[in-house]
């Protein structure tokens, strides 16, 4: 057996041996709050359009009529011929929206965070990120020039202790944590920030759900960061991010992130339908105030057990530590009706496997009712 199939098939089998094993499944209507496969059916309490925006018929209608005005894709990088009126205007959108001189796009938060670190660090610089950041962040700050340090999450007493006030510093946490749903404590971290030490928030969660006509957890908080970085495959319920900054950063950015550079940019009837995205996103204040609504209800359905984590957002973890059983239970839910998404390690900390339920603007108490009739069983009860 060559090498390479040799490796691939001890650690796919460790994988499965150890019960971590993951599939693909090609589901429909995936992007709604019911889907189904095959011939089954469920409630799906496991995607990320906490808006209700992924399959908006008016979100569609402003697609559709940006592949009239510009064709299909943008046949090149942006810095060739793929940046177009369409990307101009995304763009100025999202500074007039969020308070910013630059919005540089990217084709989703992966690449945007990974051109971000790529870019940014050299070596001699310092990282200290969240301990609990998402894998994007954690993966390119190990690949980067700089010196990485991981500071205890949340905890901005520990990072101040790491931080060194003559070193070029940047400090990296994500707005609202996506395999936890709590947030980030943004005014003691804002605190911290120096000439040489810049705050970066990933608000790829928060962005839509938080702040004044959605504009996310920083502006809930209070203050600007030095970077913000907004994905728009959640509450925009389309695809693709930005990183928010200062002229001179998105100049440096333009020139030298290798991800914005050297990729196709992203459809410019993708962004005709993303500037559109960020006018329903700030003026339906009713998906925020259904959301409230159902977190509150949730909350009251599931609060006497044992695996409940009260979140802020949409986001609502029920904490089971271990792997076997939170696969089982997800199975059970989801021969049940209800798509529930085991999370097990390596996405989160060995003994911390959880069901990870997300709400949305487009489910019901009813929905909720009718989980917590099937599951809360099979929980622990305080």
């Amino acid at each position: 057996m060559p090498a390479f199939s040799q490796r691939f098939e001890l650690a796919l089998g460790q994988r499965k041996a150890s019960g971590l094993n993951r599939q693909l499944s090609a589901i429909k209507d995936g992007n709604q709050a019911r889907m189904s496969y095959n011939s089954n059916h469920w409630v799906n309490f496991s995607s990320n359009d906490y808006l209700g925006l992924a399959a908006d018929k008016q979100l569609s209608g402003h697609f559709q009529r940006g592949i009239e005005l510009y064709g299909n894709g943008s046949a090149a990088s942006p810095l060739v011929t793929g940046f177009s009126p369409a990307h101009a205007e995304l763009e100025e959108k999202l500074c007039g929206w969020l308070g910013y001189e630059r919005a540089v796009l990217f084709s989703s938060g992966f690449s945007a965070n990974q051109a971000l670190l790529f870019s940014l660090l050299e070596k001699g610089d310092d990282l200290l990120q969240d301990k609990l950041n998402h894998a994007s962040l954690i993966e390119a700050g190990i690949l980067s020039p700089a010196t990485m340090r991981r500071f205890h999450h949340n905890d901005a007493k520990h990072l101040g202790k790491l931080i060194n006030a003559e070193q070029n510093t940047l400090v990296v946490t994500e707005g609202v944590f996506s395999m936890d749903g709590d947030q980030a404590p943004l005014i003691e971290l804002d605190t911290l920030r120096s000439q040489n030490c810049w705050l970066v928030v990933d608000d790829a969660h928060g962005i839509g759900v938080l702040g004044e006509q959605g504009r996310g957890s920083c502006h809930a908080a209070g203050i600007k960061p030095d970077i913000l970085v907004v994905t728009f495959g959640k509450a925009f319920g389309l695809c693709g991010a930005a990183i928010l900054c200062d002229e001179t950063t998105g100049d440096y950015l333009t020139q030298f992130a290798r991800h914005h550079v050297y990729s196709t940019a992203i459809p410019p009837a993708q962004a005709y339908a993303l500037t559109h995205a960020v006018d329903l996103i700030s003026t339906q204040q009713w998906r925020r105030d259904k959301l409230l609504e159902l977190s509150q209800y949730y909350d009251n359905q599931f609060k006497h057990c044992d695996e409940f984590v009260a979140t802020n957002t949409p986001i609502k973890p029920l904490m089971i530590g271990d792997a076997q059983k939170t696969v089982e239970l997800a199975q059970t839910a989801r021969e049940l009706g209800f798509w529930l998404t085991a999370i097990r390690p390596p996405t989160v900390a060995k003994g911390k496997a959880r069901l990870r339920i997300t709400l949305t603007a487009n489910h019901s108490p009813e929905d909720i009712s009718a989980l917590a009739n099937a599951i809360t069983p099979m929980l622990t009860r305080n």
